[in-house]
């Protein structure tokens, strides 16, 4: 018993430590994103249109593709592991980091935006829901929501980490080009030190290598092949998932809106604070840290005390509420250090995402966790198509000189209503199950 308590918390040190680092890489280069793109597509510009519409169209066919690869690329951690699942997204985000460490000009910006656009596809989330799979595999149902919320501690690590050396790099140069190191040692590491989860994935592997003694290699890919046919996961799979039960659909709901709310948020942010309040890269980062730091603090202090006393439904109805007015705060912010003290309530408002998943990995078994979790990241992914749709126009429309009244930060208000209809749907799933 003392060895296996030993090799699954070795496990979830050495995910944490991937997941850390392929983070750490990925947030490194949010704050320079913006003055990257805007210098390739509007040099010597504070508003950019066309930047703010090519994120948003970034984010619409990312939604589509991560839609149909979520439930699928889940559903096969489920049958083959979650270290072998992880592999493949960790390879592709390094590709078009690479891109733009070797050049930032108006070409080589384009051949990032089209890679990075059908890498995301696959790698959007999946990490992240991966990650919160292998967790699930690992602890007991009354110790879920605080590793949930140590996991989601650990990513406002490495975002505080990653903004904090931009921060401090020279150049977006410099910027891209540790970022793309970085994130080729996470893949390494991964591969090195991580040990699988799923014991399924082990017999897999073992009957596959005891069958090539007796197949021809043609046999056993023709056989190969069949298996992940079978394995793969069909829209009437996921709509039965979601209606297995009434809390599982009622979270996707929360999900979907408060994904919504969070994506208008961060599609607009940027280039609101760029437009009104001239913040570059360095103040991008600063904004980002005490966003990182408020995280941290919360769900690896904060979150683990409360999940002992309080259900992770009033958690999130907590997360939930103080996301409303953070963003509100945002919207009608006169001056900037209401922006810096808005990020604050970061503390109470990053609640929401770890206790979700803990409410949906409680809904299933321990074989479909994989399954559950790209359920609900391919319905966030949904709502990464509908968020463009509407917050990049308002965006564009608000920050020009055509906006139909004054109100540069209209489009964060609607976001702060898509996550108040979030709100709504928790609060009424928690009196469905007081009820129960």
């Amino acid at each position: 018993m003392d060895e296996k308590i030993t090799i699954i918390s070795s496990g979830l040190g050495h995910l944490f430590m991937t997941v850390f680092v392929f983070n750490f890489a990925n947030f490194m280069v949010v704050p320079a994103i913006t003055d990257v793109s805007m210098a390739a597509l509007c040099p010597g510009e504070d508003e950019c249109s066309l930047a703010i519409y090519l994120t948003g169209v970034q984010q619409a066919v990312t939604g589509m593709g991560s839609l149909v690869m979520m439930p699928l690329i889940g559903s096969l951690s489920d049958k083959y592991g979650r270290k072998v699942m992880l592999t493949l997204p960790m390879l592709l985000t390094t590709l078009p980091l690479v891109i733009l460490a070797y050049s930032r000009e108006r070409n080589y910006f384009f051949a990032y935006y089209v890679l990075k656009t059908f890498t995301s596809m696959i790698c959007e989330g999946s990490v992240l829901f991966l990650a919160h799979a292998y967790v699930a595999d690992n602890v007991t149902l009354s110790t879920r929501a605080s590793k949930f919320g140590i996991l989601s501690g650990i990513s406002s690590c490495s975002f505080v980490f990653g903004n904090l050396s931009t921060r401090f790099l020279p150049s977006a140069a410099s910027v891209f080009q540790v970022a793309a190191v970085v994130a080729m040692v996470s893949v390494v590491y991964m591969r090195i030190f991580l040990p699988e989860s799923s014991m399924e994935a082990a017999v897999i592997s073992v009957s596959l290598k005891e069958e090539s003694m007796n197949e021809s290699l043609l046999e056993k890919g023709s056989k190969t092949n069949r298996q992940l046919l079978r394995s793969t996961p069909s829209l009437h799979d996921s709509i039965a998932l979601l209606r297995s039960s009434w809390t599982f659909s009622q979270a996707a709901i929360v999900a979907f809106f408060s994904s919504l709310g969070e994506l208008g948020l961060y599609s607009a942010l940027l280039y609101y604070l760029k437009a009104e309040f001239h913040f570059d890269k360095d103040q991008f980062a600063d904004l980002m840290i005490i966003n990182g730091i408020a995280g941290i603090i919360s769900q690896m202090v904060l979150m683990p005390l409360l999940a002992r006393v309080i259900t992770e439904e009033k958690i999130l109805a907590i997360g939930l509420i103080f996301n409303c007015v953070h963003i509100f705060l945002y919207s009608v912010a006169w001056s900037s250090w209401v922006i810096y003290f808005a990020a604050m309530f970061q503390v109470l408002a990053v609640f929401a995402g770890p206790s979700l998943r803990s409410i949906v990995s409680k809904q299933v078994g321990p074989t479909e966790q994989g399954k559950a979790q790209g359920c609900i990241t391919g319905l966030c992914s949904f709502a990464s198509i509908i968020s463009p749709l509407i917050f990049s126009p308002l965006t564009a429309l608000f920050l020009s000189d055509n906006a139909p009244f004054e109100f540069p930060g209209f489009s964060l208000v609607c976001a702060a209503f898509a996550v108040v209809r979030a709100l709504t749907s928790s609060q009424f799933t928690n009196k469905i199950m007081l009820h129960l």
